[in-house]
């Protein structure tokens, strides 16, 4: 009778971890909890990036306050500096946030330095190989990150620069060299203006003291401008508009923010919906358990061709039937 019932308790055991290792495996277990600390860093204070946050902010509220379940966000600018970024998401972590939002690449690639526990989600990011530096890059991180891009076909952009400017013959690309996303761009795009006819020159610039210098050598040797989605970029534009207009050089943009202050046309996204979509992950992180490690990038579900109406009729240019019109900012 003793060696039976050992025998049984043996196959008891046996059972009961069995199935506590299935219950593991299963990443996806909603939580219990009620309330979550979330964590926002902002590179820069941009109409684009205030977009993507708002949209975060407003999907992951309303979803959680729609459960019962309550949120404190703690959201933060680093006004364009990385080292301020890594501030940021180190008192993130300091305060054990149940997630951290990254808002741009600098942002990205500072909470990834400081957490590998913590979810992080990243919107606003061009390329996730190049901001995470991975080679090999498949659509998941395998690690505690993942997030949307924004990145907008760039072979769709270099045609509708050929569409407004048919004549084009050299386009040079204005970027800022310490941001990595923009050099993917700017390579990826050349690609496809090269395949068009058309020859390309990169202009890059260390910060935004050399953005007038950099603008006004590339006006000179351009018959058309590209700026893709680059964050100094964005908050340099006014100072860019005030050289390329004086050289009356036309500007295409990768994002509509940039467009707005200093572009023709642009192929654009929403930013909000971008925020949106980074809000949804979110809610299924902290609630159902998801496994952000095998969560995929998202992107942008639709593209709008815009045009800046101002700054045409300032240039005298002439925009294609299908293009929406935008309002440049207010000085």
């Amino acid at each position: 009778m003793k060696k039976l019932l050992a025998i049984l308790c043996v196959v008891a055991m046996a059972i009961g971890i069995s199935a506590c290792g299935s219950t593991s495996d299963n990443k996806a277990e909603k939580t219990s909890k009620d309330s979550f600390k979330v964590g926002i860093c902002q590179l820069v204070q941009h109409p684009a990036l205030d977009e993507a946050t708002k949209g975060f902010r407003d999907t992951l509220g309303k979803k959680l306050k729609a459960d019962g379940k309550t949120v404190k966000f703690d959201e933060q600018n680093a006004s364009g500096d990385s080292a301020t970024c890594s501030t940021i998401v180190n008192q993130f972590v300091s305060e054990k946030s149940d997630l951290i939002m990254a808002n741009a690449t600098a942002s990205l690639q500072a909470a990834v330095s400081a957490t590998k526990t913590i979810p992080i989600l990243g919107t606003s990011i061009t390329d996730y190989g190049s901001a995470l530096g991975v080679d090999d890059w498949t659509g998941v991180s395998n690690a505690n990150v993942s997030g949307t891009s924004d990145l907008a076909p760039l072979d769709k952009q270099a045609e509708m620069l050929q569409e407004v400017f048919p004549d084009a013959k050299k386009v040079g690309i204005i970027y800022c060299s310490g941001e990595p996303n923009s050099k993917y761009q700017a390579t990826e795009i050349t690609k496809t203006f090269e395949k068009l006819g058309i020859t390309v020159k990169n202009y890059t610039f260390a910060d935004s003291n050399d953005v007038a210098s950099v603008t006004k050598s590339a006006c000179g040797e351009s018959d058309v401008i590209y700026i893709p989605t680059d964050n100094t970029a964005a908050s340099c534009a006014k100072a860019i508009n005030n050289v390329a207009l004086k050289e009356k050089t036309p500007i295409i943009a990768g994002e509509e923010g940039i467009c707005s202050s200093c572009g023709v046309a642009t192929l654009s996204i929403s930013y909000y919906d971008l925020g949106c979509a980074t809000g949804e992950m979110a809610y299924d992180i902290l609630v159902n358990g998801a496994d952000i490690s095998k969560m995929e990038v998202k992107y942008a579900p639709k593209f709008t061709k815009e045009y800046n109406e101002e700054i045409c009729k300032k240039l005298g240019i002439n925009i294609p039937d299908g293009y929406e019109k935008i309002v440049a900012e207010e000085e």
